[in-house]
């Protein structure tokens, strides 16, 4: 059996720098922002980033983060193996149902080191080894900019039947917006993955709480 502690999935932050910079803002003030808001978990996804600009977002974003805030790095195993070596806190990877094999991917990044997987069918979600795998993030709940590629909206109906299908923790992604948070509490969801809700927002820091406080019930 595994024996990696699963993290607070509540509130997970996906970066984008291009809509970060739209907003006024750099990566780093986003993710300081944004955990200072209540965000619990930062994986950084720069898809046009070669291994070693990867590297070195890693790097500027582990400095600004508490060390009780995990910091993921989305498909490039390399790129986390070489922050590891070079001493950049970073917790684990999240891959695709297009990347490397979660198998293949747990021997690269070792048992003790975090590792997600996207998943949005039921077949993929009915694959998902609990041994290898230690969360999914199901999508896309809605039409999303950020992923193109990204499968056909779920819904909040949709996303609740994909959820029970699951065998680890699951969080939703895919334009999440602060009225989702509410209406998907109660669903067996560990959390909500969020880009430019947060990463596009004016003030990074107020939306976060916006969303950790309608998900979890609380007044703001």
């Amino acid at each position: 059996m595994t024996t990696r502690a699963t993290p607070d999935l509540s509130l997970y932050l996906v970066t984008d720098t291009a809509v970060a910079a739209a907003a006024g803002h750099t990566l780093a003030q986003v993710v300081t922002a944004a955990v200072a808001g209540g965000v619990t978990v930062v994986q950084v996804r720069e898809k046009r980033a070669t291994t070693q600009q990867l590297l070195e977002t890693l790097g500027s974003v582990a400095a600004v983060l508490p060390a009780q805030v995990p910091l993921v790095v989305n498909d490039d195993v390399e790129a986390f193996l070489a922050a590891r070596a070079d001493g950049i806190a970073v917790a684990g990877v999240h891959v695709g149902q297009d990347d490397d094999p979660p198998a293949d991917v747990r021997a690269a990044i070792g048992p003790s080191a975090l590792l997600g997987l996207s998943a949005a069918t039921p077949a993929e979600l009915g694959a998902v080894d609990p041994e290898v795998v230690d969360h999914v993030g199901i999508g896309a709940l809605r039409g999303t900019a950020t992923k193109p590629d990204a499968p056909e909206p779920l819904g909040i109906d949709g996303m609740r039947t994909r959820v029970a299908l699951s065998p680890v923790p699951a969080v939703a992604i895919g334009g999440i917006t602060v009225a989702d948070a509410r209406a998907l509490r109660g669903s067996g969801l560990a959390g909500l993955a969020v880009v430019s809700g947060i990463c596009g927002a004016p003030d990074p820091a107020a939306a976060a709480r916006s969303y950790a406080t309608a998900w979890r019930g609380t007044s703001a």
